[in-house]
């Protein structure tokens, strides 16, 4: 974008922002592994697999400083197993995924039998359908 003056210069710099979720400990970019949560009601802390969605009141941690990790004094840290597994969808699961969408988009067969007084459909736009009552 250009002004009369030349070329707009953003006044902070633009990073590309990274799909990655990073460690929430200032200063420390490397990658996540961990999610903590605090339970006040219980004085407890407790660090487990990463979230599947940044939470506001959660603390996503790298490997080193969940390790690292301690609580305060008469509170009591719970750690669940972190998952090494994939993150990623497995084959099973994204043909699944794609028999559904099949089984979705087949038309449906107009000639099946209908019980006698059940409408039939005779057109559709989206999620509308045109029913028509069978005749007396």
């Amino acid at each position: 974008m250009e002004s009369r003056r030349g070329p707009l210069k953003s006044a902070v710099p633009s990073n590309v922002v990274s799909p990655v979720r990073r460690c929430s400990r200032t200063a420390c970019g490397r990658p996540a592994v961990a999610t903590l949560t605090y339970v006040y009601a219980d004085s407890t802390a407790v660090l487990g697999p990463l979230a599947t969605y940044a939470e506001p009141h959660c603390y996503d941690l790298c490997s080193e400083h969940s390790a690292r990790l301690t609580a305060p004094r008469g509170w009591e840290v719970v750690r669940l197993a972190v998952d090494a597994g994939p993150t990623r969808p497995t084959g099973d699961d994204l043909e699944a995924l794609a028999n559904a969408v099949r089984e979705a988009a087949r038309p449906q067969d107009r000639s099946q039998a209908t019980r006698e007084g059940d409408p039939v459909e005779v057109a559709r736009r989206g999620h509308l359908r045109v029913l028509r009552s069978p005749e007396p």
